[in-house]
């Protein structure tokens, strides 16, 4: 697992809820060589989910044109100061990460 959590800040301004997500992780297309060129193993994210109090608010299928460490932010209406925010991902190797936040 990625040892690094993911930075996530989630604000509500007139009803409409901003979050922004930064994921740590290498997301290797498993097409570029290193040094000694060999190739470096595929080792990207398959799966994203954010939840709101336990409600689905975003259901996302990522692949090998993701760069390292993506960013993502989304909105989604509804949201109240200090509910939570849930995100989740998994990746082609079966690794999986959960972080979370409060509404700001």
């Amino acid at each position: 697992m990625a040892a690094n959590p993911m930075k996530i800040r989630a604000n509500n301004k007139d009803g409409v809820t901003e979050v922004k997500v930064l994921i740590s992780h290498e997301m290797e297309t498993g097409q570029r060589k290193d040094a000694s060129g060999a190739i470096v193993p595929a080792w990207f994210i398959t799966d994203l989910t954010a939840k709101h109090n336990d409600r689905l608010v975003l259901g996302a299928e990522f692949g090998t044109a993701v760069s390292k460490n993506p960013y993502l932010a989304f909105r989604f209406k509804g949201g109240a100061k200090g509910d939570k925010i849930v995100v989740s991902w998994k990746d082609n190797k079966g690794e999986t990460r959960t972080d979370e936040a409060a509404i700001a």
